[in-house]
């Protein structure tokens, strides 16, 4: 048995299932359809594979070298998300004052989109790859077909755990989308998804202070 296979599968989980961007963004793209939700978690699945890809070719190794590149991405991927967050909240807030309750609608492509730039304009991601991958590379064994093992494991794990979200959170729609408990849950991912993107633009300003 492979105990470092079966150990990094679970830290994987834990890491893929932690709530932060891509949650939010697939529930948010879930409220307006199960289509929506669903191209939004494939989008997500779809920059985890660029990050890993940009971990085994040890490119994230110059993220970590240059940090002007590492701190540029950080800011676009930053105003992406709180540019998210922004138009949920406006959405919102138009909606309180419209005749119809509807949810706007937003197309496949637009959804798949939105998760594969939330996640991809993560440079957090590809060092985190970096420096996680590598701990579970048995001594002695080649690197690189085993990391790539561990990467494909990493995208598994999100083609199963966003795309689960999604059709629970469409299951569970008939609730959800009620009016009043719409506007309420698109308010908290609007709020989340700002407060996440102000975070992301504001740490490396910061840190250039």
């Amino acid at each position: 048995m492979d105990t470092q296979l079966i150990a990094f599968t679970g830290v994987a989980a834990g890491m893929v299932a932690m709530p932060g961007a891509d949650f939010t963004v697939v529930v948010r793209n879930a409220l307006v359809s199960r289509r929506a939700g669903v191209a939004c978690a494939l989008g997500i699945a779809a920059g985890l594979l660029i990050h890993t890809a940009l971990a085994v070719a040890g490119v994230a190794a110059v993220l970590a070298a240059v940090p002007a590149l590492f701190r540029t991405l950080q800011l676009l991927g930053g105003a992406y998300v709180l540019y998210l967050g922004v138009r949920t909240l406006r959405s919102v807030l138009r909606r309180r004052t419209a005749v119809s309750d509807d949810t706007p609608a937003v197309s496949g492509s637009g959804a798949l989109r939105q998760g594969f730039v939330t996640n991809a304009l993560n440079p957090k991601a590809p060092i985190t790859f970096l420096s996680l991958l590598p701990q579970f590379v048995p001594a002695g064994s080649p690197a690189m077909p085993r990391t790539l093992l561990l990467a494909l494991i990493v995208v598994a794990l999100a083609l199963v755990w966003f795309p689960a979200v999604a059709l629970l959170v469409d299951r569970l729609g008939r609730w959800l989308r009620g009016p009043r408990t719409a506007r309420a849950i698109e308010a908290v991912t609007g709020t989340a998804l700002t407060v996440l993107g102000l975070g992301l633009v504001l740490e490396p300003l910061t840190a250039l202070s």
